[in-house]
């Protein structure tokens, strides 16, 4: 199933996306798409509905964050070898963890706005994982297990704000804006091997980013089991996993960053794609 949310920010309605490619409402069974629905018991009940009796929503209807009520908005950073080695880091041992506020959660085309002071905001196209049934302690062997789903998600980076002002990376992630998700949920029956596939990103028509998920250093199922030994993950609880290389702090002979009029384009392989315009803050 291809899940997602639907209609005015922060007043979203669950839907799902029909064969014929129109969106459906969900609304009038599920409350949201988040906590218990993304179990698989609440999955199994959204997929015994009639879609093709649910209302449609109109076509130019905005799309919202894929997952509502997230709890956790985890990240996995160095985590493809080509990106590492375009960034002239060193593979890490064990995946580097850190945190982006939830608060820069937002829809897949809602546009990305550079922060003030900015000077260096970047992307990142990510396959993102979300979680479904509560992972504790969990073997990687039953690590996919334990997710709903995946969608596309891009990393927005303020690389000064993340490496040049001290402290830790958070405050470089986690601007308003800086974490698109979506436009789809996809369950992860539709996603068999999530470790072999295409990822892209282009700014203004230039492709910048053109890998897959093959070159990850940990796969999904480690990077699950890895993080359920340090917290539990909940339903609901977004990992973005990583970037391939192409980012703007790696391009060469230098660095080249976002700038306000731009339009960013991304997607993975049968997860959806997202588009954003790029504006400055007021």
């Amino acid at each position: 199933m291809k899940l997602l949310r639907w209609g005015e920010k922060n007043h979203e309605k669950p839907g799902i996306l029909a064969a014929d490619g129109t969106i459906r409402d969900l609304s009038g069974h599920v409350d949201d798409l988040a906590s218990d629905w993304l179990t698989d018991a609440g999955l199994a009940k959204i997929a015994a509905i009639d879609v093709d009796g649910l209302p449609s929503v109109p076509a130019a209807t905005r799309i919202g964050q894929c997952v509502g009520r997230v709890g956790k908005f985890i990240c996995i950073g160095l985590n493809y070898a080509d990106h590492a080695a375009e960034t002239g880091a060193a593979i890490p041992a064990e995946p580097i963890i850190f945190m982006k506020a939830t608060s820069a959660l937002t829809g897949p085309n809602d546009g990305i706005v550079i922060p003030r002071n900015s000077e260096k905001t970047d992307w990142e196209v990510e396959l993102g994982v979300v979680i479904g049934t509560e992972a504790r302690y969990v073997e990687e062997a039953d690590a996919l297990n334990h997710v709903a789903g995946y969608c596309v998600i891009n990393d927005l980076s303020e690389r000064a704000f993340q490496t040049e002002r001290g402290g830790q990376w958070t405050k470089g992630k986690s601007a308003d804006s800086f974490g698109p998700i979506g436009p789809w949920l996809v369950t992860r029956d539709e996603v068999p091997n999530p470790q072999n596939l295409k990822m892209w990103l282009s700014v203004d028509g230039v492709m910048r980013q053109d890998g897959s998920s093959k070159t990850m250093i940990f796969g999904v199922a480690h990077v699950v089991s890895y993080l359920s030994q340090f917290m539990s993950l909940q339903p609901g609880d977004v990992i973005s996993t990583g970037t391939p290389p192409g980012v703007g702090m790696g391009m060469k002979p230098e660095a080249v960053y976002l700038r306000p009029g731009q339009e960013v384009r991304l997607g993975i392989e049968g997860l959806g794609e997202q588009t954003q315009s790029v504006s400055a803050a007021r």
